[in-house]
């Protein structure tokens, strides 16, 4: 079934003969849904796009409430031969229609309530229709879903075709569009289904947002292919995710997620039944990583992925998952660490960018020919942007963003070092460190600091508790005490913002 279609053959195959089988519980409305239902419906939906005049390569561009029948639609993308380009949900008008101009979609899908406000920037993108999907499950494509017979024959598609694009976040420029293939997809989820030994038997809670990797690509087609179940929540609540723990396995999250069901009293009773906790999309503090061991006798299971690549690395299964790392290259990616400005390998231990290489990494930018060249090399290494280290053990260490890399004075910080000594200080909750302009120096280093409820942090103290384990071109001229860092709905701290509201630092006395 769905043989001549390279990504719709892998996420269908776990669950031929299985149609009875439970896919997933929708939280929202209350309702199970069986592995036939769920692609007789995308089925249904691949005829509606037909219908509508979808042909193979065509954007479909969807900003939508999570909901099953964004799944349907993704799968039904998927059979039609269509490009699937799901946008972040928190995007502005103004936002959406840049995406709408470069991607050139013939849909956009979106909730009712915004319908308004983007008819007009739809209309100057020369998108053909809108249709819409609302929180509750309903909208103008399930009604044309429901008015269309299941069967469906899938347009031939082959491993390197497209399947989705997914818009960077833009912090270094304007976003860009990476194009991720059949194989991209399929290969990757194939490697973590076995890495992770996600099989029939599991259940996981599903609680991450649907218009990314982590949500769409890595969750939910592990679970495809897995043939397993999930529990799908239209959004994170700690109460409502300890109560499924129970008749759960497994649960993939970001830190913010961990952080928030470290506070919930029942958690070490609740987690009692699971195997897997996954987290990833920002950096997991050793500090969560222990009290969760302590709390629930389990052990985070850290990985690191990108956009443009899905998941490069994790830690073991079986074996140490180490606090602070990544874990080791998965099966059938080559990782390296190289010089920022030659591009030649590093020694073992050293500071450089990461470089991976394999099916999981993109197809370039989309329209971005220039982008792609200064990233993608002709040998098929990609250059992450990332800085980090392979230690004396194998395991992958993310020291910082290149971006992120402070050059005061003509030396070399690495933020993630400063965070480090910062966030162990007992007063400090969590930090963020970056650059400002400096008139003498090029850039200063600035913390932007956390306390902990109900300390009295002064910047003095801070500068006091880091001095004897820095450098002292290393050690922050700046620090600035706030109530919350800036996220994104990943929970990756925006430095960029920070950058932004802090940059007149260096001109303000101090």
């Amino acid at each position: 079934m769905y043989d001549n279609n390279y990504l719709a053959q892998a996420l269908r195959a776990a669950s031929i003969g299985h149609d009875d089988a439970r896919f997933l519980y929708n939280h929202q409305t209350g309702e199970t849904l069986a592995y036939g239902t769920f692609f007789a419906n995308a089925e249904r939906i691949a005829n509606a796009l037909v219908a509508a005049g979808i042909q193979p390569g065509d954007r479909i561009a969807v900003q939508a409430p999570k909901t099953v029948l964004m799944l349907e639609l993704y799968v039904a993308s998927v059979l039609a031969g269509a490009v699937f380009l799901p946008l972040n949900t928190g995007y502005t008008a103004p936002e959406v229609a840049y995406f709408l101009g470069d991607a050139r979609p013939k849909l956009l899908v979106c909730d009712p309530a915004k319908r308004d406000t983007l008819i007009p920037v739809a209309q100057e993108a020369k998108v053909a229709e809108i249709w819409t999907i609302d929180e509750n499950e309903t909208g103008s494509l399930r009604d044309r879903r429901d008015a269309q017979e299941a069967g469906f024959q899938p347009v031939t598609r082959g491993a390197d075709d497209l399947a989705a694009i997914l818009y960077t976040s833009g912090t270094t420029g304007r976003s860009k569009g990476a194009m991720l293939t059949h194989k991209a997809l399929a290969s990757n989820s194939q490697v973590l289904k076995d890495y992770w030994r996600f099989s029939r038997k599991d259940v996981l809670i599903h609680a991450l947002p649907i218009f990314h990797t982590h949500g769409l690509f890595v969750a939910t087609n592990i679970t495809l292919m897995a043939g397993g179940a999930m529990i799908f929540l239209n959004r994170f609540d700690p109460e409502t995710v300890c109560h499924h723990m129970p008749e759960a396995t497994a649960l993939m999250g970001v830190p913010t997620f961990y952080v928030r069901l470290l506070q919930m009293p029942d958690l070490p009773k609740a987690a009692g039944n699971m195997r897997l906790f996954v987290s990833g999309s920002a950096p997991l503090l050793a500090e969560t990583h222990d009290l969760w061991r302590e709390k629930t006798g389990h052990v985070i299971l850290e990985r690191y992925g990108m956009t443009e690549t899905n998941m490069n690395t994790s830690n073991p299964y079986d074996g140490a998952r180490r606090a602070g790392t990544v874990g080791f290259p998965l099966p059938g990616v080559e990782l390296k660490i190289c010089d920022p400005e030659t591009g030649k390998e590093l020694a073992q231990g050293e500071i450089g960018v990461l470089e991976v290489r394999g099916d999981n990494v993109f197809a370039g930018y989309w329209q971005m020919p220039e982008k792609t060249a200064a990233e993608l090399r002709e040998d098929g290494f990609f250059i992450t942007g990332d800085l980090g280290l392979i230690d004396d053990q194998g395991y992958v260490q993310i020291v910082g963003r290149g971006k992120d890399l402070i050059i005061t004075g003509g030396y070399n910080v690495y933020p993630k070092e400063v965070e480090l000594l910062i966030d162990d200080l007992p007063e400090v909750d969590e930090s963020a460190v970056i650059a400002v302009p400096d008139p003498d120096f090029g850039e200063a280093v600035a913390a932007i600091v956390v306390p902990k409820a109900g300390e009295n942090l002064t910047p003095e103290k801070i500068k006091a508790g880091v001095q004897g384990n820095l450098a002292r071109f290393k050690q922050p001229r700046y620090v600035v005490i706030v109530d919350a860092l800036p996220r994104n709905t990943m929970g990756k701290v925006q430095k960029n913002a920070l950058r932004a509201e802090y940059k007149g630092l260096g001109a303000s006395p101090e």
